[in-house]
């Protein structure tokens, strides 16, 4: 009777082990991860203040569920939307996005940009917007990048609103290409911001 009670728990476990390989708590993660980097860094040391209208802030753009999500979409057609295999972005494109806009407006027009609590007690330019597209188009075989912006400059009652957008050819739907096409056609997006904003 004990040497039964003994041996179950024992076989129950035995039976349990080829199995722990198998078992998966949550979705497999990719291979790499991506992100953005900037074509126009912000250089290393010079001292940058804000006043005299130089200060912005940037701030995290909305967007649709289908491009909010750290999956890269691909429209397939007109009315559908399909995720790239294997590629992720390393944080929500959102705030990819903001942070590449944020650098490229630093080293593009030397504003100096602030976060909405630093900029608090001070007249300070402000970028809102949406971030339409952010992904590929295999139709076109293009990576796409389209933002909605709103800028509201100090002193000023009304708001500035222009769409930008960018389109960079990539050589397959997948996800060794889609990272630099999207990183390419960003890039060329936030440099239209940066001019636009700057003048």
């Amino acid at each position: 009777m004990t040497n039964r009670r003994t041996r179950l728990p024992l076989a129950i476990l035995a039976a349990a082990i080829p199995l722990a390989g198998c078992i998966s708590f949550g979705p497999k993660p990719p291979k790499q991860l991506l992100t953005l980097t900037p074509a126009a860094a912000v250089p290393v040391g010079p001292e940058t203040r804000t006043g005299g209208g130089r200060a912005i802030v940037v701030t995290v753009p909305v967007a649709p569920a289908a491009v909010a999500v750290p999956r890269i979409p691909v429209q397939t057609s007109p009315t559908a939307l399909a995720y790239v295999k294997d590629a992720q972005w390393a944080e929500a494109p959102t705030r990819l996005f903001a942070r590449l806009i944020s650098d490229t407006l630093a080293a593009r027009s030397g504003r100096v940009v602030v976060s909405q609590v630093q900029a608090v007690g001070e007249a300070n330019d402000q970028l809102d917007g949406e971030l339409r597209a952010f992904g590929l188009d295999a139709t076109t075989r293009e990576a796409v990048v389209t933002f909605d912006a709103a800028l509201s400059r100090a002193g000023q009652n009304n708001v500035e609103k222009r769409r930008f957008e960018a389109r960079v050819p990539v050589a397959a739907i997948d996800a060794e290409s889609a990272g630099p096409a999207i990183n390419q056609a960003a890039n060329q997006v936030a440099s239209q911001i940066a001019d636009w904003v700057g003048r």
